[in-house]
Formats: C-alpha cells, structure tokens, sequence
C-alpha cells in the first residue's frame, strides 16, 4: 500500500484539553506547538527533560510522572504519542483512538495513527506545514530548517502590516472587490525565488536511471 497522503486542515485546539505522551525533546516541541495554539496540555512521563520540567513548575502544563493510562484519555481531543519503542503501546494506543474516537497522532508512525503533524514552520502568522506523506521524515526535517531561513523577521514584520492594512480596509471600505483589490495590491511584487540543490547519492543514482 502506498502512503496516505491525508486530508489536510488546520485543528482548532484553543481551550481544548490534548495529551502528549513522553518527556524529551521531541515531546517538548510538540508540547510547545500545542502551547502556541492556545491548548491545555497534560504530559505523561515518569521523566522531563529541562524543557517540560520548567513548563510544568511554572504550570503551563500538567505532568503526571507515571506510565500511560486508558483512563487518561477521557474527554481528551488529541494524544500525541512520542514514544517509539514500545509498538505494543503504540497498537493499543490506535485501536483506543479508534474506539473512543479522539485524534490520535504516533510520531513516525503514520499506520498506527488517525492524524498526522507535518514539520512546521512558524514565523509571526505563517503557519507553514511540510508533509512527505510520512515516506521521508528527514527530509520534511530539513525544509523545515532551510524554509525557516528563508522566512526570516522582516517577513513576520511584512505579515504584521499585511494584517494592519486588512484590517483597515474592512473597517474603512464597504465595498468588497474595492478591499479584495487593495488586499491584492499590497502583497503585488512579492515573490519566492529560489532553486533546489540534491544530495550526490541521489545525483548518482538518477544518472543510474537515465542510462
């Protein structure tokens, strides 16, 4: 079977309870992205690392300090489980989302969960997703970095006053295609430009293929 591409939309976590399974790095960024939309978080691990010890003191999370329990999925919107070893949890973990239908999201393991979270690269108001569909991780990595780069802090400042003047316009013109033209006008010019670079193992092998 080839790789589920998914359906992508952007969930409305704000004042919703989520759980993140795990206490490293991995956990912490995915507690932090849920921080960043506005959800309530429980952490479930007997360890923390720096990262979520200080959100927990400070109580910007909720640590239970033992193993995963059915019972804490109870009135829970989204799981994200960043344990990778344990393929017993992670099958039970799926065939519980399934049954109680709450989201379940197992990291790098795209066929044990019912919803997936692309790299993310966060700049002021962009929000901009990379999915490799779950064949290539580190590749989704790596734009991430490189697209982080690229949308530096003049772009958040650009989008901020994109933001300013939309709101202007709907405060300021009753006419719709009057706004949707100045909305238009102000992002005129703007262009991404770039080109892509390839790894050698890659530039040998589709050499391979064209003989």
């Amino acid at each position: 079977m080839g790789a589920n591409p998914g359906f992508q939309l952007s969930l409305d976590v704000k004042g919703r309870t989520c759980l993140v399974l795990g206490g490293e790095d991995e956990a912490a960024e995915k507690v932090q992205r849920l921080l960043d939309a506005g959800a309530r978080v429980i952490v479930i691990s007997p360890t923390l690392n720096d990262t979520l010890r200080t959100l927990a003191s400070s109580a910007k999370v909720l640590h239970r300090g033992r193993l995963f329990r059915a019972a804490d999925t109870e009135g829970i919107l989204l799981v994200v489980n960043t344990l990778r070893g344990d393929p017993d949890l992670s099958r039970f973990l799926y065939d519980l989302a399934k049954k109680e239908r709450f989201l379940l999201c197992s990291t790098d393991q795209p066929n044990l969960s019912t919803v997936m979270m692309p790299a993310l690269v966060s700049r002021g108001y962009l929000r901009l997703a990379v999915s490799t569909s779950g064949v290539a991780p580190a590749l989704a990595g790596r734009l991430r970095e490189q697209l982080g780069e690229l949308f530096d802090d003049e772009f958040r400042v650009f989008l901020d006053w994109l933001a300013a003047i939309r709101d202007e316009t709907q405060q300021a013109e009753p006419d719709a295609e009057r706004r949707r033209a100045r909305l238009r006008a102000a992002v005129e010019g703007f262009r991404l430009t770039g080109r892509l670079e390839y790894p050698n193992a890659w530039l040998e092998e589709r050499d391979k293929l064209k003989n």
